[in-house]
């Protein structure tokens, strides 16, 4: 999960959305763990992608090549801290991925 984190505060901070990255580090950080417990086979790894929309959305997404489990405690904090999340389709497996609207970076904290 270092790894992940630390690709994903990288981007943060060239973006400059550091003001509540810690909320956005955590959510990689469990999608990882999720990915890597529950949706990768052994010999398969994840895919970690973090967009920044033009309108100044940014969507962390995880892919994986496993399991259809879209439950569990980790996906009830990322449900808490991102304004929006969701699973989709990938052929094989799936993409959990979770987003920011731009209010997100400017409001309280």
């Amino acid at each position: 999960m270092a790894l992940a984190r630390e690709f994903a505060r990288t981007a943060l901070v060239e973006w400059d959305l550091e003001r509540r990255a810690d909320e956005v580090l955590l959510c990689v950080s469990e999608l990882a763990t999720n990915a890597l417990l529950h949706g990768v086979p052994p010999g398969r790894e994840y895919r970690l992608r973090l967009v920044l929309g033009e309108d100044g959305l940014l969507r962390v997404e995880v892919h994986d090549s496993g399991a259809e489990a879209d439950w569990g405690r980790g996906l009830l904090l990322v449900s808490a801290l991102a304004d929006k999340w969701g699973v989709g389709e990938r052929a094989p497996g799936k993409i959990v991925w979770c987003e920011w609207w731009p209010d997100f970076w400017s409001g309280p904290r």
